[in-house]
Order: C-alpha cells, then structure tokens, then sequence
C-alpha cells in the first residue's frame, strides 16, 4: 500500500497525444492539478472529455495552469460543474485569457447544441452544452493571480512558482517543490527567437521533469524568413481575384500574423485591400496586449498602428455580411484547428470558391478539419453538411508558437545534473520518439514517453 507522504503523478491527458493536458500530483492526502484541458481533434478524444474523471473534483485541493489555451484550461469550467471548489492559480495574463476562452468556448457550446436541436443534426436527444456560460462564472470567482517568477506554498504541502517560457502571452513553466523533490513542468514551450515574445527562461534543477513534444522531432524556419512567403501567398491569390482566410489560434498568433501583415502593408509589399480580424476572442486578447506591456515586445505605438489597419469584426451579423463578398480581402478567423469559430461560418460559403486560399498558420491536430485538408480531404462537415473543398491551400509551418527540437534542448541546457525521472507529454508519438531519441544522443538522457492514466510514484 502507498504511503500517505509520498508522491504521485498521474498522466490525465496530453499523454501519447497534444491535447487535454491534466497532471494530478498527490502528497500526505493533498491533491493539486497541474493544467486542466480538454481533448480536441481525434473523436475517441473528445469523447473522452465527457467520460466520468478517473477521480473525484470534489477532492482537488487546488488548479495551478501554465498558459491560457483550451487544451490547457478548457475543462475548468466542467471541473466546477462536477463540483470542484478549490483555487485556480496563473499568471494574470493567463487567467485572462482563460476567462475569454471559456466564456467564448461556453458560448459557442450553446450556440451549436441551440442550432443542432433546432436542425436536428446531432445524436443526441437534445444536444446539450459540455459546460454553460454559468458554470464559467462560477469558476472565474475562484481565479487567484501569481506573480511570475515568485514562489508560493499552496495547502502547505505545494511550494510552486510560474516562470516566463514565451508560447503566449502569460504563458510559464511550473516548478513545484514537494518533501525536497522538484518536479518541472514545462507547458508548452515558447521560441528562442519570437517576432513577439521574449525567449523562454530556463529551470536550472530538477529531479523530475515533464516536457512536451509538440515539435519535439522538427525543426522551424526563422520566423523573419516566413515573411517572403507570406508575401506570395497574399499577392497571388489578390492576382486571382480571390480572398485569403486564415484559421488562427486568437492568442498571440492571431497578433502575430497581424504584425506580419501589417509590416508587408507598411512596406508597399503587398496591395491595400481590407484585412480583418473576425475574432470576438481576438479582439479581447488585443486589449490584453495593450494592459500586458512587460509580457511580450510590442510598444504602444506600434500596438495602436497595427490595430488600425484592420476592421475587427464583433458582431455575428457582420460576419455573414463579410461571408458574401467575393472582392479580395485577408480574414483572420478563428479556431486556429477550424474546430469551431467563426471561421466555419466563412467556410460554409467560401470553401468551394477556387480563387481563394485557406491559409494554415499553426499546428493542426489529428482528427481536426485543418489536419484533414492537409491531408487531401476534398470536402469538410461544417454544421451538420458535407461541403466541397475546392480552395487553394497553404500552409506556413514555421509560425507555430511550441518551440521546435532545438529549442526544446535548449530549454534544458542549464539543468546540469540529470533529472531522476524525465517524462515526454503532449506530443504525438512520432514527435514523442524524436524527443527521446535527441535527449538521449545530446544529453545522455533516458526518457519516458508518459502514457494515458499512467501513474507513477515519485
């Protein structure tokens, strides 16, 4: 039998896959969450989300998150809904972002099981809301802000602190002291060269480590060297005649595209035709960009300039109007995976149309409708119907905001003593393997790759 003053972890998600990052540590009948995500892409995934916990949320003494995406934070609000009552810890941006994310994942939840009742296009009888706009009040209340780079004991058990590691804004690595032990969490790494973030920092110990794989077998252009491409794709489709539209992810590389196209604007490289962000989720991130000055590189003129090339699109109403047009314009949309958004309410019109680009700026998990277009699906479900895909498809690789190989090895390089235990999470098993490999043959590093309930005593 366990002894109650020892350690566990178990691997609740993001393991042997990128998404529904959940990490319980147990220690002298303490319970905390490292991250609280939710599955996305494959179906057998997100079937999972809804699937009873492989423990009680009442018991969790506490949450504390890396970053503010879905696959992070977006199973918060059914945390709380299964009665969860503890404290949520981030950084401020983090928690920002978290709350637009879950009042926008609640809207759209209700909005799509509304329209598919009414149409009668799902399943189940009546399609109900994976969480409502309620349940995301509730857990808003129990947000807790920490500063970066400070520690903080959590239930007198959890020595934690959150420190910067560049994927987006807000966005740390934990590390979490426990009877001596320091366990490392990475999140999801950021770049070492970031058109808008700083590098990442770097742990400089740790007995166990958690690290993700997202890009753990590839590596990334620079990002300055993504801009001639960008270039292209704009000035070829406007010669068509036809619009781009750009799926993005709303936090940080929906303002980086914006930077990038906005500097090709600014330097006559590409023709002024109307460019809008259609992102209710973006637009508030903006702010955030505006109120978050020590987190990333931008200054406020340059902030204030790039906002004001752009139309950004709050009403839904307008969204439909912009649909019809066929003149060329840049739309940045989201889901960055086009697994919702409004992005799909362009798509639903415009997929057919051979004059206009679908731009890829990110990565594209199994089983989404990005990962299956690049795949050579000529036809995507949008609302219930099968559409034709009949556009131009690009797809810039190098604008992932995860750090690739390199950076991921860099990103331990100041850990001189090797780490007891090493766990590879949040990748695919392809990335997962490359990981391993390029520990073992740089560092000299055995790795585990972690697996799916997998508990381990520490």
């Amino acid at each position: 039998m366990r002894a109650e003053n020892n350690i566990s972890i178990q691997f609740l998600g993001a393991a042997g896959t990128v998404t529904g990052s959940k990490y319980l540590l147990k220690t002298k009948g303490k319970k905390l969450l490292v991250d609280c995500g939710v599955f996305q892409g494959l179906k057998e995934l997100r079937l999972l989300n809804w699937e009873k916990p492989e423990y009680d949320p009442k018991t969790i003494d506490g949450v504390v998150l890396t970053h503010g995406h879905l696959d992070h934070t977006g199973y918060l609000a059914r945390l709380v809904k299964l009665g969860f009552n503890g404290k949520i810890y981030g950084s401020a941006p983090t928690l920002k972002i978290a709350e637009i994310i879950l009042n926008d994942s609640a809207k759209i939840q209700e909005e799509e099981a509304a329209r598919a009742n009414k149409e009668g296009y799902s399943k189940h009888h009546p399609a109900k809301a994976f969480y409502d706009l309620k349940d995301v009040e509730k857990t808003i209340a129990l947000f807790r802000p920490v500063a970066e780079g400070k520690w903080l004991l959590i239930e007198d058990e959890f020595k934690v602190s959150w420190q910067y590691n560049g994927h987006i804004i807000g966005s740390t690595f934990i590390e979490i002291d426990i009877s001596g032990k320091r366990i490392v969490f990475s999140g999801d790494v950021g770049r070492k060269n970031d058109l808008l973030l700083y590098p990442p920092k770097k742990p400089s110990r740790a007995d166990i480590i958690l690290i993700e794989s997202t890009y753990g077998g590839r590596t990334h252009p620079e990002e300055e060297s993504i801009i001639p491409e960008l270039e292209r794709i704009v000035n070829e489709t406007v010669l068509r005649g036809g619009g781009i539209f750009i799926p993005s992810f709303a936090v940080e590389r929906t303002q980086l595209m914006m930077l990038m196209l906005w500097r090709l604007l600014k330097e006559k490289r590409i023709p002024e035709i109307p460019m809008i962000m259609d992102s209710p989720m973006g637009a508030n991130v903006l702010h955030l960009f505006h109120h978050s000055r020590d987190w990333h590189k931008l200054n406020p003129t340059e902030c204030d300039e790039m906002c004001s090339y752009f139309q950004v699109v709050k009403s839904y109403r307008d969204t439909l109007e912009l649909r019809k047009g066929n003149e060329p314009k840049i739309v940045i949309a989201g889901s960055g995976m086009m697994t919702g958004g409004r992005i799909l309410n362009y798509m639903e019109t415009r997929a057919g149309n051979a004059n206009d680009t679908l731009l890829f700026a990110g990565y594209q998990a199994e089983g989404t409708r990005g990962r299956k277009l690049l795949e050579g699906a000529k036809e995507i479900k949008i609302y219930g119907k099968w559409i034709p895909f009949k556009m131009h498809l690009e797809h810039i690789e190098g604008l992932s905001a995860h750090g690739d190989q390199n950076d991921l090895i860099d990103w331990v390089s100041d850990i001189k003593e090797q780490p007891k235990k090493i766990f590879i999470v949040h990748g695919e098993t392809e990335q997962a393997n490359a990981l391993s490999e390029a520990l073992l043959k740089q560092k000299g590093w055995q790795a585990q790759i972690a697996r799916m309930n997998q508990i381990v005593e520490l």
